[in-house]
């Protein structure tokens, strides 16, 4: 009897979880007791039960947030740089935009977010110039400083990312980058988002669904947190569609990256884990079926270098 009773007791064990719950207009991790559901994931090539899945990712990005910058850069040579400046000019937020970026603790997209609204505000304010031309320059002067080219007139990005040593990190680039207006930062969960229905216009996330357990309740958070009209936006790691590239990036990928994260960032590991993650994602026809499932319309991607990452976008009608 006590191998069977063994398995029974393994069963209904009572794991020990962390979640992130509401409180007083924050959040706080609250530790919790609740059942194993007895369902396994993945994680990078391991199977682990779901309930462990959650605090792996939280310690692996825990882990490299540090060098999280430095290493994207390493390993992309740069080139995420151009990924997310497309995902953003795909975008074409206008002035009063509200965005919703997950997971996005470092702050990329949403600097690039607020970047690109101050832009749009001063291609306005010349076009309304420039058609009255006759002016004078005091009136010009005038017409800018009442008009300021640093106010986002109402655009607001709201960096939501589970990892609060990733939040850390993206409140110092953003003091450090003179980033300020615009930006708030919240500790919250992609499946579990602590925000009221139809919030915002826009819902990004770059290199971060990938990593949550349950990409289907993901999907739904992000449907229900836009607003009619609103449009949901991935940057992720995808398939290659060259066969000759495929075998470079998949020799890069597993014989290089490892050993720049042991390098640079004095984690083998978590390296290895967000490259067996790739490839465990779904292709690019999966997502965006998956994507359609959880309710947008006009679902459609684009493909960036060959397939290694790609943008999905829809549309909540």
């Amino acid at each position: 009897m006590a191998a069977p009773m063994r398995a029974i007791s393994r069963c209904c064990q009572v794991v020990s979880l962390w979640k992130w719950n509401n409180n007083a207009g924050g959040m706080i991790r609250r530790y919790i007791q609740t059942e194993a559901s007895g369902k396994e994931t993945h994680f990078g090539f391991q199977t682990v039960p779901e309930e462990e899945k959650g605090e792996k990712v939280y310690q692996v990005f825990e882990s490299v947030a540090q060098k999280y910058d430095i290493m994207n850069d390493s390993m992309s040579l740069g080139v995420h740089r151009l990924w997310k400046d497309y995902l953003v000019k795909l975008m074409n937020p206008t002035p009063g935009t509200q965005l919703l970026d997950v997971a996005g603790g470092t702050g990329d997209v949403a600097f690039r977010f607020i970047d690109y609204i101050r832009a749009q505000k001063e291609k306005l304010i010349r076009q309304k110039l420039k058609s009255q031309q006759t002016l004078p320059w005091s009136e010009i002067s005038r017409t800018y400083q009442q008009n300021g080219l640093g106010d986002l007139s109402g655009s607001q990005a709201v960096i939501c990312d589970i990892n609060k040593e990733m939040l850390k990190v993206g409140k110092q680039k953003a003091l450090k980058l003179s980033y300020s207006d615009g930006l708030s930062w919240v500790a919250g969960d992609a499946e579990e988002l602590p925000f009221v229905d139809e919030k915002f216009d826009v819902y990004t996330i770059a290199f971060g669904i990938r990593n949550v357990t349950h990409i289907e309740q993901a999907l739904r958070e992000a449907y229900r947190v836009l607003k009619p009209g609103g449009r949901f936006l991935c940057l992720e790691f995808s398939q290659v569609n060259n066969p000759l590239l495929a075998r470079l990036y998949d020799l890069y990928s597993f014989q290089v990256i490892p050993v720049l994260g042991e390098v640079i960032a004095g984690d083998w590991k978590s390296y290895q884990y967000l490259v067996e993650s790739i490839r465990r994602f779904p292709p690019q026809d999966e997502f965006k079926d998956m994507i359609e499932d959880a309710g947008f319309f006009k679902v459609n991607y684009h493909n960036l270098t060959s397939g290694v990452v790609a943008i999905h976008s829809g549309f909540k009608l």
